[in-house]
């Protein structure tokens, strides 16, 4: 069983495991009981009703967060339009040398990479490397554009990328700890639709099993997702 500092231990005293919160509290408590020295990051947490075995129901997409995350993303651009994706700020841009650079070199000081779909043939070649790190431009998180500037651009304002894992739950940053509380609760309801509007029409009964909102090594706070 894991073991829990005595900071942990005196914030999760603030939380009512029996008791599921209402959005706006939950976030609240989840930023009193932030426990680390850091500008924590505050994350959603939610269990769905799906079985990610069926294509249809394996749920995945990209959203731009209304007050972004509160972390700048480093920007790689697969590309041969190389002066629209700096100009858009991506922090390095450019076509086959790069790939090999990664390749040979082992280079990893970016964050997310998105490509021009000319480039995705020699991203492809890289797909065990960059699959495994969640590094794979995808057209439906908009990583793989033809308008290279807007897909950068979108990641720079705060673009955050959903999956659901093989037991249908998606873990998502909605910003940190510093962020206002209606900042953080917009960012949430940004997610919150984003993930209800993805859901498959073959789900039966209630599409939400779970949700959680907490923060970096803090204690989870249960939100009552009846009324979502």
């Amino acid at each position: 069983m894991k073991k829990h500092g005595k900071k942990y231990l005196e914030a999760s005293k603030l939380v009512d495991s029996t008791k599921s919160y209402s959005v706006s509290e939950a976030i609240e408590l989840a930023q009193k009981t932030n426990v680390t020295k850091f500008d924590a990051s505050v994350d959603v947490s939610y269990k769905l009703n799906i079985d990610t075995r069926y294509a249809e129901q394996q749920i995945r997409g990209a959203i731009v967060l209304p007050n972004g995350t509160g972390k700048s993303k480093r920007v790689l651009a697969i590309t041969d339009k190389i002066k629209d994706a700096t100009d858009a700020g991506a922090d390095y841009a450019g076509g086959k040398e790069l790939l090999d650079k990664i390749k040979n070199e082992n280079w990893f000081e970016f964050d997310a990479i998105v490509a021009t779909p000319n480039m995705m043939g020699e991203l492809g070649k890289l797909g065990r490397i960059l699959g495994p790190k969640g590094l794979m431009p995808n057209p439906k998180t908009g990583t793989v554009n033809p308008d290279i500037a807007k897909a950068v651009k979108e990641i720079k304002a705060g673009k955050v990328e959903y999956r659901a894992d093989k037991q249908g739950n998606i873990n998502v940053s909605i910003g940190r700890v510093s962020f206002s509380k209606d900042k953080l609760e917009e960012n949430f309801k940004a997610l919150k639709d984003a993930i209800m509007k993805a859901r498959p029409t073959s789900v039966k009964g209630a599409f939400i099993k779970n949700l959680v909102v907490s923060t970096t090594m803090g204690p989870g706070v249960k939100v009552d997702f009846t009324n979502l």
